[in-house]
């Protein structure tokens, strides 16, 4: 993130640095405001795999592995996650809205989504998530795909 500075920003998204720095003063305005975009989409896309699910138990779980996993075939999404990602490792303001986001979601699903399985499958899911922002492991499509419907099969119990 050291070298997202506003004059690249300004000239990437043609708007001038002081359009840009009225909406946001400071490069960490500009990320928080990223971090929450990035959340507020993610959030949508969760809940629009949630109402496709008929079934109740773990419905929350199979959409988190969903959209996480869906992220690597979406480049701007992915791009954005993985920079964003990086920063949430350096940037304690960050990681605490992450973690916020996820105590929520734990509280509002506690009913459906609190098994040691669903946990277990978020936990994988997240090293998933990981691995493609790394891009540490060559995993085939097939391979993947078995991958991400065992952690599905695992949100039924």
């Amino acid at each position: 993130m050291a070298a997202v500075t506003l004059d690249a920003v300004s000239t990437a998204s043609s708007v001038s640095k002081g359009g840009l720095l009225h909406h946001f003063p400071t490069k960490n305005a500009l990320l928080d405001a990223l971090f929450e975009s990035l959340l507020e989409k993610f959030d949508a896309e969760i809940g629009e795999l949630m109402r496709g699910d008929p079934l109740p138990q773990g419905r929350f779980t199979r959409a988190y592995v969903r959209a996480v996993s869906g992220l690597k075939d979406r480049p701007d999404d992915s791009r954005s996650w993985t920079q964003v990602t990086i920063a949430l490792l350096a940037e304690p303001r960050l990681r605490l809205r992450w973690r916020q986001w996820v105590q929520a979601r734990a509280e509002e699903y506690v009913g459906t989504d609190s098994s040691l399985d669903a946990q277990i499958v978020r936990f994988a899911a997240d090293g998933l998530w990981f691995a493609d922002t790394l891009e540490s492991h060559d995993i085939d499509s097939a391979l993947r795909r078995d991958l991400i419907g065992r952690l599905v099969e695992l949100t039924g119990k």
